[in-house]
């Protein structure tokens, strides 16, 4: 459901609605565990396979953020770019380390935000 909703405020072009419903995800007040990072990122990863289209990092990044936060994990969607060739790209973080995507990718990319 996650990847349906985030792709509801992409098609309409309401980046700012995303990036506040991701910043605004209400979690638990306990701490999640290094396996409900694990499960969830493979959870959404699988999801992304039978999604009926292209799921962008970007769908795909707020939906994972969003499903950490409600289990009690820190993390933080973080949007980069890069100048030449122009290239946007989304990830996940927990703690500084990246979860949805390879681990040098924060290398590749000038950090714009992070919610």
């Amino acid at each position: 459901m996650g990847l349906i909703h985030c792709d509801s405020y992409i098609r309409r072009g309401d980046f700012a609605r995303l990036h506040q419903r991701v910043r605004d995800c209400a979690g638990r007040k306990y701490g999640g565990s290094q396996s409900d990072v694990a499960q969830i990122s493979y959870a959404v990863d699988l999801a992304s396979i039978w999604y009926w289209k292209e799921v962008l990092c970007l769908q795909r990044s707020a939906a994972t953020a969003c499903l950490l936060k409600r289990h009690g994990v820190p993390a933080q969607m973080v949007v980069g770019a890069q100048q030449i060739p122009f290239k946007a790209h989304a990830w996940v973080e927990v703690d500084g380390r990246v979860v949805n995507d390879k681990p040098y990718t924060p290398e590749m990319y000038a950090v714009l935000d992070r919610c």
